[in-house]
């Protein structure tokens, strides 16, 4: 006799049932469509075959984890509709774009008529409503599989000597590899649209904060131009798949590959100091991004570009400017919020930032953080004929941070890891886990802070990005992607252990399981062999800048 507990309700099972059998009441009556689960911290669908005593949370899409298992099984049932339409041709899923993944094929052209069928023929399989088993083989089974079979879907499990078992998933004849839970069934995933866009297409789907309904897609030109610039040079360079990567790797061309990165971000840095530098009515820069960006060390490079233009950057702490403890606004549960714009002393921030910039002298306030009060302590600031305001923040790109500076005199930039980089051809790499994986790195080197604690706190990190960054990203003059095509491989052998002291018994240990998954695959090379003014070295250590 097994005990299962969800919700606080004791379940007595006498025999193996699946999760769908089992909580067949509770997904009937849920609001939102339940599609997947998590059983004793890991990550499962709900076919899965409960056959020991633990604990079960049931996954819905009206949350962010939800909505990436609908994507992901999304992407898997449109490559059964694209291999059944184009059999002997190949599709490419490249990246995400807000509630959308952009897609390309070899050689199909994306005509009207393309765009009719492969909406029908994926409709046409949700409405089926067919099962998704996974399929779990051994090596010599794989082997075999790989040997009989012309396929190379998840052929980098096998590639891995160290996996002793190969994972893909099958409905009807269709198989393909997802490097994470899918839906049991296609009928989990309703609501979409295949709709054409640059060179190829997106299948657009529900957002997690409305998952019921289908919102018309979004264009974002820059965000798009930014993350298609970096995938067209990574093709170029013949370095967009992992496996591509790592052969880069075993044959010692690392050196190239990273040098070649790090001057990419060079050049771009460089590029936009020089377009700040022709605004000749510019006076501040205001940059902006998600956490794990890396805003700090491109503060500082950019402002190494700066010089040459002939610009002297001085910086201000907007962390200086909070509203007094008493004042500052309260979240839903009461805490304080200070990740809200009303957080910041707007009135008293933009009368110095006049100040400043008609060359009056200012007191800077050090914000004591312990007893919630602006401290004067003497610091005074002013500007001569040359110096430029450089200012990084979450809310730099909304207006409402400035509103007494003119707009000519503002340059905005938005950075964010935009990861170009692929697994296979239907499996990118999630940009937020490449963020996470930074982050979990920096708060371990430099805050003391576990992974677990990092995982643990890091949904509301990502719920204040999408409240006070992601909204203004198009009002940038520029976008500055800080991916790194070779960074996972760097941070796998600090990130990995911490990982890995994350129990069985913890609520994070599936995060922790996913993300360990992924980072598998990366061949680690030494960071020794990582520039010093690298980017990535803000959350390794061991760089040039202070932070």
């Amino acid at each position: 006799m097994k005990k299962v507990i969800y919700n606080n309700q004791e379940y007595i099972i006498e025999k193996p049932i699946t999760v769908q059998e089992l909580m067949k009441d509770e997904i009937q009556k849920s609001k939102y469509t339940v599609i997947g689960c998590i059983f004793n911290n890991e990550y499962q669908n709900l076919s899965y075959e409960i056959q020991t005593s633990g604990t079960l949370e049931l996954i819905d899409t009206f949350c962010k984890t939800g909505m990436k298992i609908y994507a992901r099984t999304l992407i898997f049932i449109l490559g059964k509709a694209f291999e059944k339409l184009y059999p002997k041709e190949k599709m490419t899923v490249e990246y995400r774009l807000g509630n959308s993944m952009f897609c390309t094929t070899d050689k199909v052209k994306i005509t009207d008529k393309f765009i009719e069928n492969i909406n029908k023929e994926v409709q046409n399989i949700i409405d089926k409503d067919l099962p998704i088993k996974e399929v779990v083989m051994t090596r010599k089974e794989a082997e075999k599989f790989y040997n009989e079979t012309d396929t190379s879907k998840g052929r980098l499990q096998f590639d891995l000597k160290t996996n002793k078992e190969i994972h893909l998933y099958y409905c009807e004849n269709y198989c393909n590899y997802c490097y994470g839970t899918i839906a049991s069934s296609t009928g989990a995933t309703p609501k979409f649209e295949i709709i054409p866009y640059s060179e190829g297409f997106l299948i657009h789907y529900p957002s997690s904060k409305a998952p019921n309904k289908l919102q018309k897609f979004k264009i974002t030109k820059k965000l798009s131009w930014a993350l298609e610039e970096y995938e067209k040079i990574h093709k170029i360079l013949d370095m967009n798949t992992l496996y591509k990567l790592n052969t880069a790797i075993e044959e010692k061309r690392m050196k190239e590959v990273i040098m070649l990165a790090e001057a990419l971000h060079e050049k771009k840095i460089a590029n936009i100091a020089d377009d700040i530098a022709n605004h000749k009515n510019v006076k501040m820069v205001l940059i902006a991004g998600p956490s794990s960006s890396g805003k700090t060390t491109f503060a500082q490079r950019l402002g190494i570009q700066l010089r040459l233009n002939g610009l002297n950057p001085v910086t201000i702490s907007v962390d200086n400017y909070f509203v007094e403890r008493q004042d500052n606004p309260r979240d839903e549960n009461g805490d304080y919020d200070f990740e809200c714009i009303e957080a910041i002393d707007l009135k008293l921030l933009n009368e110095h930032l006049v100040k400043l910039l008609n060359g009056e002298e200012i007191e800077v306030p050090r914000f004591d953080f312990h007893v919630g009060t602006k401290r004067y302590e003497g610091r005074k600031m002013k500007m001569e004929p040359n110096d430029i305001l450089v200012i990084e923040g979450i809310h730099c790109l909304n207006d409402k941070l400035t509103s007494q500076i003119a707009k000519k005199e503002k340059y905005k930039v938005y950075i964010s890891a935009l990861t170009v980089l692929n697994l296979d051809r239907y499996n990118p790499i999630s940009t937020t886990d490449t963020r996470l994986i930074r982050r979990i790195v920096r708060d371990y080197q430099f805050r003391g802070y576990s992974a677990k604690h990092t995982i643990n706190t890091w949904h509301k990190v990502t719920d204040g990005e999408e409240k006070n960054i992601f909204p203004y990203q198009e009002d940038a003059n520029t976008i500055f992607n800080t991916s790194l095509i070779y960074e996972l491989n760097a941070l796998k052998d600090v990130a990995k252990p911490l990982l890995e002291e994350i129990s069985e018994d913890d609520k994070e240990h599936a995060e922790a399981k996913r993300l360990l998954d992924t980072l598998k695959y990366f061949d680690s090379i030494p960071k020794e062999q990582i520039p010093n003014n690298s980017l990535i070295k803000e959350f390794l250590g061991g760089g040039d800048f202070k932070y």
